[in-house]
């Protein structure tokens, strides 16, 4: 796991300055402290800093073929490394280390581009050939590790982060409108823009090739859903996944140091410590936190269920409000891209321990909710499409049942009244945000003039409508996981898991999005995944002989982080004072008074937390990366 950086003249021409370069690599190395290296030549110029997980001796990037006329700088680990350079070196190459890296540099060699589609893993990753004069990155299949690039009309920059980017004075930062408004609808930001205007993210199963002035985009995978005619069996199925997870973990705890897991007492962390567990001949290290005070759900105590049944080396972290003030400056510099993840505050914290305890390598249970139909909303929203479906006409008659039970008490029931009369498609906009939302349901009468003038119409939730249009002609569960794993998946819960684990210099690990058990839970039936009330049915059928019934028939929460709660006490003055203040960022887009009124509803308790929270998210972003406060 590494940090990657470079910049290419389009006209061949321009030479690149290596200083430049060791400043781009500088600003990230949290991401490699354990050693740099930078490959300059004339157009080109390729940057490193390395994070030793695999081959600690001999794996230094970049890296070059035999004669050095191909060259790799790359992020992320390859778990089929091992069966490709067998093959490779049965084709003729040789090898000089022992890397994954230097198989990607062979493989090129022999496919070009195409090498992308027979690598397992994830990865990002820039090739540069010497005889072609061609740059070639690549992003893995899910968007599990970043690629960031602009091109500013002579040059091609690219990066593991933005801050990268903005070393150089070439690269302008200003704050694309769009990009506020479309936070602001999503609390992420999904497709390939960011933030920053011509700033872009290369989607994820795509590469990007620069030659001859010409930059042309490709996409080398998708998820398709389809159902196999070999699932007619549930039973099946489920040895079927026993099989497949763990062959994933096993690859996934490749390593030449220790690996450990991070533990949140779900169903999914608990499974892929489960198959590490077996894995491992010596006792597995775990990671949990939990914070102070006795006013939220505790996830603790099932971790540690989960440690003793395994017997595991269980460490555990709690934080306080105040942990949470001053971690977050450094929130906003890691992440860089404006996402409501209060959850990733914990994640650093926890990775930090991980690290102190000299464990460089973490699997996680990120995606087993996308890829096996985890998330409540997947349940609730079949129930009340079948309901629509039923009703037909008499619509209304549903709305004055689910208005009715909502007035009984139902109180959760009440936001689905507003979905009666509308399409999945125009309210289906993420796990965090729709239509009822106290703040969509304001943003516009937020808005100043002159900022509203600047937006386009239907602009905001085009990113999550074109991917219903894609998978307009699924069942109705697989177009929401499809749609969350090409949106949700990668520009919220993946950018969070790589920036908050790479700021403490440690590497995240996902075994349940290898894309060989993606595209497996892709090939089965919808009702294998979520039947009834019950959700991921062939995951917890897969490990019920194995994980502790109290963990499997838990109820699903998330991760709580109380944030809404220090919003209102222990942070209110502070987020007051930033949002309101006369020189604050948020009065190029808002009207004074609908901040006021905001702040003043979340306070009285009409749930606007992820608002304010989001809109406190903008202003600091604005503030180190536009305004300069905290840039190097």
């Amino acid at each position: 796991m590494c940090g990657i950086v470079g910049k290419f003249s389009l006209d061949g021409r321009q030479p690149v300055d290596p200083e430049l370069i060791k400043r781009m690599t500088d600003v990230i190395a949290h991401r490699g402290p354990d050693g740099e290296g930078q490959h300059v030549t004339g157009p080109i110029g390729l940057g490193h800093r390395r994070l030793s997980i695999i081959d600690l001796n001999t794996g230094s990037q970049p890296m070059c073929n035999e004669d050095g006329t191909v060259w790799i700088v790359f992020n992320g680990e390859i778990y089929n490394y091992l069966s490709l350079r067998a093959e490779l070196k049965a084709q003729g190459h040789t090898f000089k280390s022992a890397s994954d890296t230097e198989v990607i540099v062979h493989l090129y060699e022999e496919l070009g581009e195409q090498c992308v589609s027979r690598l397992q893993g994830m990865f990002a990753f820039a090739i540069w050939d010497e005889h072609k004069q061609k740059l070639l990155l690549a992003r893995d299949r899910v968007g599990i590790k970043p690629l960031y690039y602009t091109n500013t009309g002579t040059e091609l920059l690219f990066a593991s982060e933005i801050k990268s980017l903005l070393v150089d004075t070439s690269v302008a930062r200003r704050i694309s409108p769009r990009g506020v408004d479309r936070f602001l609808t999503y609390y992420y930001l999904p497709g390939n823009e960011t933030l920053f205007e011509n700033i872009y993210k290369l989607d994820p199963g795509h590469y990007l090739t620069v030659s001859n002035g010409q930059i042309r985009k490709c996409q080398y995978w998708d998820l398709h859903f389809g159902v196999s005619p070999h699932w007619t069996r549930f039973d099946d199925a489920v040895e079927a996944l026993q099989e497949l997870l763990q062959r994933s973990v096993k690859d996934h705890m490749i390593s030449d140091v220790p690996v450990g897991v991070l533990l949140s007492g779900g169903v999914d962390s608990t499974g892929v410590l489960r198959y590490a567990a077996e894995q491992s001949d010596q006792p597995i290290h775990t990671f949990t936190v939990g914070f102070e005070g006795e006013a939220f759900p505790d996830e603790r105590p099932y971790a540690r269920l989960a440690a003793q049944h395994y017997g595991t080396m269980h460490q555990e972290i709690t934080i306080s409000a105040a942990d949470f003030i001053d971690f977050l400056p450094k929130y906003i510099w890691h992440m860089e891209e404006p996402v409501c993840e209060p959850p990733a505050f914990a994640l650093y914290l926890v990775s930090r321990l991980a690290r102190e305890s000299s464990v460089k390598v973490l699997l996680s249970g990120e995606g087993g909710d996308e890829a096996f139909g985890g998330y409540n909303k997947y349940r609730n929203l079949l129930t009340l499409e079948a309901l629509k479906s039923s009703f037909g006409s008499a619509k209304s008659s549903l709305r004055y049942g689910v208005e009715t039970l909502a007035h009984l008490g139902w109180k959760r029931i009440a936001k689905y009244s507003n979905l009666i009369n509308l399409p999945l498609s125009q309210y289906y906009y993420s796990c965090t945000a729709t239509p009822d939302t106290p703040f969509n349901r304001q943003k516009h009468t937020l808005y100043n003039k002159d900022f509203i003038d600047f937006l386009e119409p239907r602009a905001s939730d085009e990113p999550t409508r074109r991917l219903f249009e894609q998978a307009g002609d699924l069942p109705l569960l697989h177009q929401m996981l499809y749609v969350d794993t090409k949106s949700w998946l990668p520009d919220d819960l993946l950018v969070k898991a790589d920036k908050m684990t790479m700021a403490t210099s440690v590497e995240l690990r996902v075994p349940l999005l290898d894309s060989q058990v993606l595209e497996f839970a892709a090939s089965l039936p919808p009702h294998f995944k979520v039947r009834g009330l019950t959700t991921k049915r062939i995951l917890k059928a897969a490990l019920q002989d194995s994980v502790p019934k109290a963990i499997l028939k838990r109820k699903k929460t998330g991760f709580p982080v109380p944030y809404d709660r220090w919003l209102k006490k222990e942070l209110k003055d502070f987020v007051f004072e930033t949002i309101l203040n006369s020189n604050s960022n948020l009065r190029n887009y808002f009207c004074k008074e609908g901040l006021i009124n905001l702040l003043e509803m979340n306070q009285h308790g009409e749930g606007c937390s992820q608002e304010v929270f989001s809109l406190l998210v903008l202003e600091l972003l604005h503030q180190q990366f536009v305004n300069g406060h905290g840039l190097p």
